[in-house]
């Protein structure tokens, strides 16, 4: 990487020195050149592998500036001699195959130009859709599997910790495009939101407040989770960056060929401490490790890069090496102990590519010694000569398991395992900068995926905690739902109460559920109760009072009835026709009992009883009040001795009104059960948390008709009893009968508005009470006075206009 130091270090409201100029080695990256003389050392002891032949290396920088990728590659043709186009120059052992990374900009030009040679290029950097096409690069090769996957396990750690709301830095080339609508089209279908996307553009040789501004806005921004993808050249614009904007408490999810973005960090606060990078699952390399703790630059004495890493390093040279003996190296000098900021230890991606392109190149070669061996190559059996083009149809098939027991092919349409792990950049002490392994994920399809993640050793940005959340809006509770935001994602929401009957038993939801019928929600709308049966029981006050009330009423009814009977012959009883009155007595005790069908556990039969017993002992009591009603005025107006009707009274033809009126009635009753009978039905509505268990009427219609007709018998005996309210008679009852029947409609015209606004058993209570008040108003009415005369007022109970009679007390006297 090549930067004007000043621009890196000073303000940018400050002049630049633009005369400094610095290389800035990226030293993580001398761990290619170290994997790969480990891979050819480990294949030339091999015997089994290419024996008796051992494999030759060059080894080029491959400078980040398009100027000079073509030029370097023709030098490297021409034996750096003189970049001679279209002839390869070298004379003493012309290279088979090239090994290029990282970028994949860089493989694409030299790939052109190896083209014309047919020499097969393998890239170590990341897989790039560019580089697959094989119209535009036949020769070329890629290590890296696919990242078709990247974006569903990005999306699987995002779900994991419950983070919706985040921002996303991609580089503005075609792969990070890819990347961009991939990782959108996952982000939806899982209700994760995007709060900004920020393109990072190409690196500049000198850079401006403009250009890295973006990163105050991730200050300011409500996101705490920043995910980084693109290509390698990009990330200059991020590194420059970091060093004018610390940002803390946010957390960066990238890719692990990022290594640039968390540069061999050498402070504590860093913007990238912390973050999480995703690496393609790699095995250990066998004695990779030892390797680098043994090796020195005197063991490689024409790599000058080697000297200047240690001289860097260690500040010395060992004796051997290209920049000769300087300073004196500790005893124990070695990669293992170099400064915490340059992790060379840990192998990366593109080293583990470049150990396995090795070996692919090594095994293509096996094979192709074997076939010219078995085929018998012309003049040089032996060593048999192999040309680069030859190459290609071994390495379209090549598959075999490198000594970390992972599989390798080539072919990139042989279906895989996609397996990441998932590294932590830990800072601590100051300036480590080293990715620990905190998990993994595996999957064959996106929907069959298995992540596994150790929090504990988590390492989080300074200002961030393990529970801390990159959310649009705060959760909504249990209880409440999301409501979305006009104009913004779906991740921004306000929280509503659920309505009335619904719940909702999660975070987050987005839909409250209602409740069954038989149920109801608790106040805090977080779960359905069942509701609770109840009905008009004996056991409730209300139900015991009413009992209590109809008990009452029957025993005053039965011994008035009792009292009448031991009365029977007294002026008073014997006036208005005794019989009717024993009826009406009967009828109303009937009436009373009734009211009793009403009260305790509904079923089928106390249904129908109930309607029907009411409708037809009611006809009988009001009809009967009639019959006593037409006998009053049959006795004062219409029948004068010496008129031919007389008879009517006398015969007792007014008593078939009785069982007239209850024959009508009757047959309406019959209808109703033949058509729509009542049966046992539930409330769940009119009282919150219970369901009340009542009878239904079935047909409303025949209800009202049953009903109506009993209003009309009462409207016909309170209109008679009124006309004879005024007829001169001691024992004329007309005046109580047409009370009676006043305070009868009265009770039934109040009964009606009252029945239908009430619901659940306080229905049942108001049809209850109107059926005893009702009923003690025609008792108390018409008997009350009677027995007041007969038991207070013995005097009145005697026939004034007939001498020498007696009054009754209680005996026979005439």
């Amino acid at each position: 990487m090549k930067q004007d130091a000043e621009i890196s270090r000073l303000s940018f409201l400050l002049q630049p020195k633009t005369d400094v100029q610095v290389t800035r080695w990226f030293w993580k990256n001398y761990q290619f050149v170290l994997v790969l003389y480990f891979t050819i050392e480990e294949i030339n002891r091999d015997s089994h592998l290419l024996p008796n032949i051992s494999l030759g290396f060059n080894v080029c920088n491959a400078f980040a500036s398009d100027q000079f990728t073509l030029w370097s590659t023709l030098l490297w043709l021409s034996e750096n001699i003189e970049a001679l186009p279209n002839y390869n120059c070298q004379t003493n052992s012309k290279s088979i195959a090239v090994i290029s990374g990282t970028k994949s900009a860089f493989s694409a030009e030299i790939g052109t130009l190896l083209e014309l040679y047919r020499i097969p290029q393998v890239t170590y950097g990341p897989f790039h859709p560019m580089l697959s096409d094989r119209d535009q690069f036949p020769s070329l090769y890629q290590m890296a599997p696919k990242d078709s996957f990247l974006a569903h396990a990005m999306i699987s750690l995002l779900l994991h910790f419950g983070w919706t709301w985040v921002a996303l830095f991609v580089s503005d080339d075609m792969k990070g495009e890819q990347f961009l609508w991939d990782l959108k089209a996952e982000m939806i279908k899982n209700g994760i939101c995007m709060a900004f996307t920020e393109k990072l553009s190409a690196p500049k040789t000198m850079y401006g407040s403009s250009d890295i501004t973006f990163m105050s806005r991730i200050r300011v921004s409500s996101a705490n989770v920043h995910i980084l993808y693109g290509e390698t050249d990009s990330l200059i614009t991020m590194d420059v960056a970091a060093e004018f904007f610390l940002t803390t408490g946010k957390v960066w999810i990238m890719t692990r060929k990022w290594d640039i973005v968390v540069y061999e960090m050498n402070h504590m606060l860093h913007s990238f401490h912390g973050s999480f990078s995703f690496s393609h699952h790699k095995g250990e390399i066998p004695g990779f490790r030892h390797f680098l703790k043994r090796v020195n630059p005197s063991q490689y004495p024409g790599d000058f890069y080697f000297s200047k890493l240690w001289l860097h390093a260690f500040q010395c040279s060992p004796v051997g090496s290209l920049c000769g003996k300087i300073g004196v190296c500790p005893p124990n000098s070695s990669l293992e102990f170099m400064p915490g900021n340059i992790d060379i230890m840990t192998i990366s991606d593109s080293s583990y590519f470049i150990y396995n392109a090795v070996y692919a190149i090594a095994h293509v070669l096996h094979q192709m010694l074997l076939e010219k061996i078995e085929m018998g190559s012309s003049g040089h059996t032996d060593k048999p000569r192999m040309l680069p083009w030859e190459l290609h149809p071994f390495l379209k098939k090549i598959q075999f398991i490198n000594t970390a027991g992972d599989h390798i092919s080539l072919d990139k349409e042989t279906n895989y395992m996609a397996h990441y792990d998932i590294e932590n950049t830990v800072n601590f002490p100051a300036g480590l900068g080293l990715m620990v392994k905190v998990g993994e994920i595996f999957s064959k399809t996106p929907h069959d995926q298995v992540l596994i993640i150790n929090d504990k050793i988590i390492e989080w940005p300074i200002g961030f905690t393990e529970n801390s959340q990159s959310v649009c809006s705060q959760s909504c509770l249990p209880g409440f739902r999301k409501i979305p935001q006009e104009g913004r994602p779906i991740c921004c929401f306000t929280c509503g109460f659920c309505p009335e009957r619904h719940i909702s038993n999660q975070t987050d939801a987005d839909h409250c559920f209602q409740c069954s019928i038989y149920e109801y929600p608790n106040s805090e709308r977080t779960h359905c109760i069942p509701k609770v049966v109840i009905f008009l029981a004996f056991e409730d006050s209300l139900g015991m009072t009413l009992a209590c009330i109809a008990l009452c009423f029957s025993v005053i009814t039965v011994v008035v009835l009792v009292f009448f009977m031991k009365h029977k012959d007294t002026p008073i009883v014997k006036a208005n026709n005794r019989n009717l009155s024993y009826i009406l007595l009967i009828s109303l005790f009937l009436c009373f009992l009734c009211s009793l069908l009403f009260i305790g556990h509904p079923n089928t039969v106390t249904c129908i009883l109930q309607q029907i017993t009411f409708g037809l002992v009611f006809t009988v009591a009001v009809s009967t009040v009639l019959a006593k009603t037409i006998t009053v005025i049959l006795s004062f107006k219409i029948m004068k001795p010496g008129r031919t009707m007389r008879w009517l009274l006398v015969s007792g033809a007014v008593n078939s009104v009785i069982p007239i009126c209850t024959l009508i009635q009757l047959i309406f009753c019959g209808i109703w059960l033949a058509t729509s009978p009542p049966f046992i039905d539930t409330d769940a509505h009119s009282e919150h948390g219970h369901i009340i268990i009542l009878c239904n009427k079935g047909s409303l219609t025949a209800f009202y008709c049953v009903l109506g007709y009993l209003g009309s018998l009462a409207l016909a005996s309170f209109t008679v009893a009124f006309l004879a309210r005024n007829l001169p008679d001691t024992f004329n009852e007309a005046k109580f009968l047409t009370f009676s029947m006043l305070v009868f409609c009265s009770v039934w015209v109040t009964f009606l508005p009252v029945y239908h606004s009430t619901k659940g058993k306080v229905m049942v209570a108001v049809e209850v009470f109107s059926i005893l008040t009702s009923s003690a108003g025609l008792l108390c009415c018409i008997f009350v006075p009677k027995c007041y005369i007969i038991i207070m007022r013995p005097d009145k109970n005697c026939l004034k206009n007939f001498k020498n009679r007696k009054c009754s007390r209680g005996k026979k006297t005439f």
